[in-house]
């Protein structure tokens, strides 16, 4: 998972090895169709989950089969913006009442 953020800031930064203390010091955003492509084709991640926040955002969670996870929110302006990653995410299943 550390490789896939810092992966993620390298390209974001443009290369740039960040100095900061936490692998995602700053929001990173694009356009909503490049980090889509950057979070499927390069880090293995799907659409997991996704909600409105709003009428102008949506608010995604991406997960690989890793456990890794990256929440995103995506803009009507079509700019999406990485908020958050982690590790570990687990699924929960309702749990059955009767």
């Amino acid at each position: 998972m550390l490789r896939h953020i810092t992966g993620l800031a390298l390209i974001a930064l443009g290369a740039t090895p960040a100095t900061a203390t936490s692998p995602i010091a700053d929001i990173l955003c694009e356009p909503s169709h490049t980090l889509t492509q950057k979070l499927s084709r390069q880090f293995g991640e799907t659409r997991f989950a996704r909600g409105t926040q709003g009428p102008d955002q949506v608010m995604e969670v991406w997960t690989d089969d890793r456990g890794g996870w990256t929440l995103v929110v995506t803009y009507a302006t079509g700019t999406s913006c990485i908020v958050a990653m982690g590790e570990n995410w687990d699924k929960v299943q309702a749990e059955n009442p009767a």
